[in-house]
């Protein structure tokens, strides 16, 4: 039977040390190692299954065409072109089961995109010197696996050795127990939450459940957006509930949790039935009290920790934020629903919280009359959103978009 295949991802050129080092620790424990070298500096030792020579021509490029381009932002961008083509070719002619790297900054920038272009669940683990904070340009929307080897990565010591050693074993022992294979007998429904609409998209996900379905629920604070929709890409999606439009708000407020101008737009584009609704829709994602009012002067604030700001939204922001989904929507290739509660929508805008004001809530439902297409079914509850009613609402649409053949947006 033959071994699970870890792809394997170090420059020889400056690490050479270190991945020997890797190499053995990962073939002592029962795996078989593909190494795919970028280096570009100096030539190499023989022995490596993807040399660097190999990587500049699978972009159209001699190794010494990209020595002479002499910048290194410009190597390492033919390179990185290079190393995700023959990791997938590679991947294409014996399927690899892992992939593990080390780097410091530009090494974990090559080693992250590859990483990125393979599917989830596939171990991916990056030993950088950038895991002690600065991961999410790294990390992105995938399951990568950061390990800070707290030393530079220059040589072996008493600490890199073991923190090697750690990352190379779990790699190992992953990548033995993983299995393509993927069993999806449920229809798949995705959607975003918060805490502070817990109430509602927990009893949409429960009730969804026991109906049969799998949902997976994402944190949408920048990356769990960009995750969710690139699931709703990469899978069979039955609908989706967008139902935190927080990224929304803090792509055109500049807020702390924007996930880009084409947020949502998966499943628009994909023609997967979708049922908005505003949750957090009453709030701006900003830092610590003193930095959200000298970003946001003049707003009315609520302290959710140390670290971040709930800044209240006022009718121009929802204005906007109206006009905003109208021009994603527009281009819908499958039904939309938009459900607007008028009585809130987040633990922040109720009763019980610190930004309530219902007055704003209808200037969103008339914007969004204003701004969304006519083929868009908008429909308003004299409710709050963690209200039970407007949940069951949710769920009905969700079971009437998936139990019956849905209609192509016009």
């Amino acid at each position: 039977m033959s071994k699970p295949k870890v792809l394997m991802i170090v420059t020889l050129d400056t690490k050479a040390v270190e991945a020997k080092f890797v190499r053995e620790t990962l073939e002592a424990n029962g795996v078989d190692v593909v190494h795919l070298d970028a280096s570009i500096r100096t030539a190499v030792e023989a022995g490596v299954e993807i040399p660097p020579d190999a990587v500049a021509a699978a972009a159209g490029k001699t190794l010494q065409e990209v020595r002479d381009l002499r910048h290194e932002g410009k190597c390492q961008g033919v390179m990185i072109e290079g190393a995700v083509k023959t990791a997938l070719k590679a991947h294409s002619v014996s399927p690899l089961s892992g992939i593990i790297g080390i780097g410091g900054s530009m090494g974990t920038a090559l080693g992250s995109v590859v990483m990125q272009a393979f599917p989830y669940g596939m171990p991916k683990v990056m030993v950088s010197t950038m895991a002690s904070g600065f991961t999410r340009p790294f990390v992105g929307a995938k399951d990568i696996v950061m390990f800070n080897p707290v030393c530079d990565i220059a040589g072996l010591n008493s600490i890199t050795r073991d923190v090697f050693r750690n990352a190379a074993i779990a790699t190992a022992s992953m990548a033995r127990a993983y299995s393509p294979v993927r069993v999806e007998p449920k229809p798949l429904i995705a959607m975003g939450t918060l805490g502070t609409i817990d109430r509602c998209t927990v009893r949409v996900r429960q009730a969804l459940e026991q109906q049969g379905y799998e949902v997976m629920v994402f944190h949408t604070l920048g990356t769990g957006g960009a995750a969710m929709d690139q699931i709703i890409r990469e899978r069979d999606v039955a609908a989706v509930v967008d139902s935190s439009l927080v990224e929304h708000n803090d792509f055109l407020n500049n807020g702390l949790c924007s996930a880009g101008p084409d947020r949502s737009k998966a499943a628009l584009e994909k023609g997967i039935p979708v049922v908005f609704a505003p949750g957090n829709a009453d709030f701006i994602v900003a830092g610590p009290i003193d930095a959200a009012r000298a970003q946001f002067p003049g707003k009315r604030y609520h302290m959710h920790n140390h670290a971040l700001t709930a800044v209240r939204t006022e009718a121009g922001e929802l204005q906007r934020l109206a006009q905003h989904l109208g021009g994603l929507i527009k281009g819908a290739k499958g039904p939309v629903s938009f459900f607007v509660p008028l009585q809130g929508f987040s633990n922040h805008d109720s009763p019980d919280g610190h930004l309530h004001d219902p007055s704003l809530c209808p200037v969103l439902a008339t914007a969004l009359r204003k701004e969304l297409p006519s083929n868009v079914a908008i429909r308003e509850f004299d409710c709050h959103l963690n209200d039970p009613q407007f949940a069951d609402a949710i769920v009905d649409q969700v079971l009437a978009y998936t139990r019956a053949p849905a209609k192509a947006a016009a």
